[in-house]
């Protein structure tokens, strides 16, 4: 009999519905496995947590549907820690090394080692408030001298507001991993260490919230939950405070210990003589001594200096500088309306005569100006009727306080005993106008005219009782701390007074007396304090600006409205230490292509 089949119509067999529900739960399967992973994704919004994170997931759930009491849980001590902006810069919690900006410091100067004077105060120690600390929390102070890595703007004093949380988080979180760790927690060791490493990595070098990335604000929320977490588990508040407050400390002592580096280091700088100068004075030196004997004798007009005719200015530079005492002269020559009645008396030590000679009467000869260089080892009388100027066993090592040359200027009318009235210039100014309406001034029977530091706001201001001993008898019987005081630098002398009241002996005597008792520190500012006592007249402060060369802080209109701008302080304009912005108005007087200067790497 043949077989027939079942047709279409009839009812499936118990055997092929059972294939047909297995195939129907391996689609289902396929399909779960190839969508749930897309939905998963989507729910999260993008954002895939760690795999530490899932570890303790269940418990950062519930601290996140718990709202935390005012009362209850860690609670923090106030941090003044990042309100410092000298301190923030200095202590790196991150991996990324601090940067150091000169400039155009910190810095910054300024500080205690940098003095306001051209160089005539003494040396300050590290005690109490140093000056770059009150320039820096000074209104016009931008934060150039010092070591800072912030970059300030003149509108915003304070860092950002995220910036500073996730600095915050970051000393929040290293606290809490010195703590003792029970062995059941050591899950919460590896999630702080791990959101730490997060949090430096995705805050990089930013210091501006508009610059923090959204993964960055990202880490600093898993970084709160963590230490929300950790301030639950370890609610002890004292320990927290003790531990913030050893970490201050110590960042305290860090900065405390760099200030005290930078001081020696910029103190070290500003004596150093750099290489390119002493290059180009030892080339001058052999030229000159290169040429003939006869070629040697300097062309000079002896009526200048046997005459002080009224139609003539004179001025004075004491100086081993070459280099800086040519600026001197040519921006003064340059700005003059009359140069040729410009005459310059430079005066030098026997070592530096024969470069000074070089430069100024060979090689660039002054034109319609004249130029004298005085050999001060050739001023017998010095010797012979007054103990030479020197400060030999006094506290201070400093070449620039101990020089003679400072000294010298306490014997101008000795040094030129036919000139009635004299400017005494330093050899680290810039000339920026005409002068010769100062010799119009009248000095109303004074012999000093200088301008003063009086006032308060004045950085470079300076009360006498700073470099002067008020509690030796002597000085507190003769002189008050009330007058006004004033700087070397820009000096309008009245020789005719000075010689009537013969202040050259008295300054001989507290000079001497300053050797034997403390009456005065180290330099030639505190002798030009007492013996131009109640003898200075005030000059008017558009003749002189100074502070180029400690403070970053002046006004540019003030810089171009003065007459002379004075770069006292280390920070010279012709050191690498010198603050950038104020050496164009230096360098635009500096024969920068004359071969010397190019064989000498000076640029």
């Amino acid at each position: 009999m043949a077989f027939t089949p079942p047709s279409p119509s009839s009812p499936p067999t118990t055997h092929n519905k059972f294939r047909r529900r297995t195939r129907i739960c391996i689609l289902s399967l396929l399909f779960l496995s190839v969508f749930a992973p897309i939905l998963l994704l989507y729910e999260s919004k993008g954002f895939i947590e760690d795999l530490s994170s899932f570890k303790g997931r269940r418990d950062l759930l519930k601290l996140n549907l718990v709202k935390q009491e005012e009362d209850e849980g860690f609670r923090e001590p106030i941090l003044n820690v990042y309100k410092d902006v000298n301190v923030d810069p200095l202590v790196s919690f991150g991996s990324q090394d601090v940067d150091n900006k000169s400039d155009e410091p910190i810095i910054g100067k300024n500080t205690d080692f940098i003095e306001q004077n051209e160089g005539d105060s003494d040396v300050k120690g590290n005690n109490g408030q140093s000056q770059e600390e009150k320039m820096l929390l000074s209104p016009g102070r931008k934060g150039e001298i010092g070591r800072a890595t912030l970059e300030h703007d003149q509108g915003r004093r304070a860092m950002d507001k995220k910036i500073k949380e996730m600095k915050d988080q970051l000393i929040r979180a290293k606290a809490y991993l010195t703590f003792a760790i029970p062995a059941n927690n050591a899950h919460l060791i590896k999630e702080l260490r791990l959101r730490i490493k997060e949090l430096e990595r995705a805050m990089g070098d930013v210091t501006k919230d508009s610059d923090l990335s959204k993964r960055a604000v990202q880490r600093m929320r898993a970084m709160e939950v963590s230490l929300q977490k950790a301030g639950r588990i370890y609610p002890d508040c004292c320990g927290m405070v003790k531990k913030l407050r050893a970490m201050t400390n110590n960042a305290e002592e860090m900065v405390r210990v760099q200030k005290e580096q930078e001081t020696f280091l910029i103190q070290l700088a500003g004596r150093t003589t750099p290489k390119g100068l002493h290059c180009l004075s030892m080339r001058l030196t052999a030229e000159y001594f290169a040429l003939k004997p006869e070629e040697r004798e300097l062309p000079s007009n002896p009526d200048v200096l046997v005459h002080d005719s009224t139609d003539l200015y004179h001025f004075a530079v004491f100086s081993d500088n070459v280099l800086a005492s040519a600026v001197v002269v040519a921006s003064t020559i340059s700005t003059a309306k009359e140069p040729g009645k410009i005459v310059f008396h430079v005066v030098t030590d026997s070592l530096n005569f024969a470069a000074f000679s070089m430069w100024f009467l060979f090689l660039h000869p002054p034109g319609k100006a004249t130029v004298q260089i005085h050999n001060m080892d050739n001023f017998d009388w010095l010797s012979t009727k007054y103990n030479p100027p020197n400060t030999q066993g006094h506290e201070s090592q400093d070449p620039r306080y101990t020089c003679a040359l400072n000294h010298l200027r306490f014997y101008l009318p000795h040094i030129f005993p036919t000139l009635n009235k004299i400017l005494l210039l330093d050899h680290d100014v810039v000339v920026q106008k005409d002068l010769t309406s100062l010799w119009r001034v009248n000095m109303m029977g004074k012999v000093n005219g200088a301008v003063n530091t009086c006032q308060g706001h004045d950085p470079a201001f300076r009360r006498m009782d700073l470099l002067i001993n008020f509690s030796d008898p002597i000085v507190a019987t003769t002189f008050t701390n009330q007058p006004c005081t004033w700087g070397f630098g820009v000096n309008l002398f009245d020789m005719r007074e000075w010689r009537k009241r013969n202040l050259t002996t008295l300054y001989n005597k507290y000079l001497q007396l300053g050797k034997k008792r403390p009456i005065w520190k180290a330099g030639s500012l505190p002798l030009g304090w007492l013996t131009f006592y109640n003898q200075t007249m005030d000059l008017e402060r558009k003749w002189h600006v100074h502070g180029l060369g400690y403070h970053s802080g002046i006004k540019q209109e003030d810089i171009e409205q003065a007459a002379i701008i004075h770069y006292d302080g280390v920070m010279k304009p012709w050191l690498d230490i010198g603050i950038e912005k104020y050496k164009i108005y230096w360098r635009k007087h500096v024969k920068y292509d004359h071969p010397y200067l190019q064989q000498c790497n000076i640029a």
